[in-house]
């Protein structure tokens, strides 16, 4: 009997891009329940800066949105660079993710002026970016490295002018802070999360 084909670290691809679509999918069904229920989510649980109380929002408000236009504008950029992240497995996409939420949603709490509610996934989009960017530096090998500085070039010239823009002129009601703070936890999600190069020991003498 021939033996399985063993499986892929990371799942195989279309499992790695299900899940940015799986996140995504969460983000809608929130914004049609809060259209639905009467109870005010993104209050109850988005980011409350400086209220302890508002510190499990760091968990729960990537997925909230204050509106249809605000989860619109945040779709197809979250989509776009969560599949690039997926792509080193489903696993590395949602250890990524949580270090992005916590290390964004913590910095959005202690910068953001107290009582300030924020919600939204524009702070994973700005920590994809981050990560994608840091990634090139980390790689394994020098083959992964020109690899994710190809795509690095890439996300930067299609995306680096709208995302510098939106930490230095973010706009009235925009939280800078979730930008700055999620690009910086991407960065360092790469550096944490990176993957350990194997040493090979020394070949026994002939």
């Amino acid at each position: 009997m021939p033996a399985a084909p063993p499986s892929r670290p990371g799942g195989s691809i279309p499992s790695r891009l299900l899940q940015p679509v799986l996140l995504l999918a969460v983000m809608w069904a929130a914004r049609i329940m809060d259209d639905l229920l009467p109870y005010d989510a993104n209050r109850e649980l988005g980011i409350q800066s400086w209220a302890w109380e508002g510190l499990d929002g760091i968990l729960v408000s990537p997925v909230l949105h204050g509106s249809w236009a605000h989860l619109g504008a945040n779709t197809v950029p979250f989509l776009a660079l969560g599949v690039l992240v997926a792509l080193d497995g489903a696993g590395r996409f949602w250890g990524v993710t949580a270090v992005i939420a916590v290390f964004g949603g913590l910095g959005v709490w202690l910068v953001s002026p107290p009582g300030t509610i924020t919600v939204g996934a524009s702070g994973l989009v700005f920590g994809y970016f981050g990560y994608l960017l840091v990634r090139a530096f980390v790689a394994p090998s020098l083959g992964h490295g020109i690899l994710y500085a190809l795509l690095a070039i890439g996300v930067a010239a299609v995306y680096g002018t709208s995302m510098l823009a939106g930490i230095i002129d973010a706009g009235a009601g925009v939280s800078w802070q979730a930008h700055l703070f999620g690009g910086i936890g991407g960065a360092y999600a790469a550096v944490l999360l990176r993957p350990r190069r194997i040493r090979r020991a020394p070949a026994p003498p002939g």
